[in-house]
């Protein structure tokens, strides 16, 4: 199949019509038909047929279909990076941060950043864990933030802060509470937990297990904001990290420290062999600022500043 008859097969599949294809593609009816009359005639073997006045994929097409959907969206992705590259006198940063570094430090980060640099633009995703790697080896991104990010060999890690893991909860389920709760008094307490979130739901664990406590997993999630979301609405405590539980403590909900204190990294990664530009250098420092910003503490501006010289 040629990339034009990919094109056509593309749309006529998912649109279900030759004219719902024309319209998407921009091109007449008859010149959707001819092509895709073509590709069959290469192939061997029909598309779609009508069946009671209604344009059908036939067995053959849905098997093509998963091949044809792998290679238009790396077309996809290539038209991105065309234009990427045509845009780079003003410049474009690809980031990836895991969801709770999303809910404030990073738009922080970007609003800030682009208030010095605004012609640069951004495009940005949340992930998880154990998808840092082939976010970054696909190119889905140039820089990503993480939490204590899994080792590979061939991508380089830059610590910028630390984190704390903090307990959210409802003040009537724990009235009086020390400054640092000691983890002792949430043995047998109802508990949103974290399954299948990496280091950190490891590092919980061996918490709670080096001091033989006990808790009741009442719902398991694998998203912190989520977690705190559960805990808003009544389903439990929450152990969650420390910019989650600032964005989320309003009205009835508080956060602690813990004891013993559960800290955690937060670095920055990408591959040793694309490094980040310039640009993405300055907005490093920026997303290392917000982060010191939503710790409460002092920002330094002098690695930013020189960004901009």
């Amino acid at each position: 199949m040629r990339l034009r008859h990919i094109e056509v097969f593309y749309a006529v599949y998912t649109a279900g019509s030759i004219s719902a294809a024309a319209r998407s593609l921009h091109v007449s009816q008859p010149s959707v038909s001819k092509v895709l009359r073509h590709a069959e005639s290469q192939l061997g073997f029909e598309l779609f047929s009508l069946v009671r006045g209604r344009l059908v994929a036939t067995d053959e097409a849905h098997q093509l279909f998963a091949e044809v959907k792998e290679i238009f969206e790396r077309m996809g992705s290539l038209r991105k990076t065309v234009a990427n590259i045509r845009n780079m006198d003003g410049g474009h940063i690809r980031l990836a941060v895991v969801p709770s570094l999303g809910l404030h430090v990073a738009p922080s980060a970007i609003t800030r950043y682009r208030q010095r640099f605004p012609q640069v633009t951004f495009d940005v995703q949340t992930l998880h864990h154990n998808d840092v790697f082939q976010a970054l080896y696909e190119r889905e991104c140039d820089i990503a933030f993480a939490y204590m990010p899994p080792m590979h060999p061939r991508m380089q890690r830059r610590r910028l802060a630390s984190g704390e893991l903090v307990l959210l909860f409802d003040r009537a389920s724990l009235p009086d509470p020390e400054d640092r709760i000691p983890v002792s008094r949430l043995d047998g307490r109802d508990m949103v937990g974290l399954a299948n979130s990496g280091p950190i739901s490891d590092l919980i664990e061996h918490t709670l297990e080096s001091k033989q406590i006990k808790v009741h997993e009442v719902v398991s999630n694998q998203t912190y904001y989520l977690a705190a979301a559960l805990t808003r609405y009544g389903a439990g405590m929450s152990i969650i990290d420390e910019f989650t539980a600032r964005a989320s403590a309003a009205n009835r909900l508080e956060f602690r420290p813990l004891e013993p204190a559960m800290r955690f990294q937060i670095e920055c990664v990408y591959l040793e062999d694309r490094p980040p530009s310039h640009l993405a250098e300055a907005f490093i420092e920026e997303f290392r600022g917000s982060l010191n910003a939503a710790k409460g503490k002092p920002v330094a501006r002098s690695k930013i500043r020189s960004a901009e010289k």
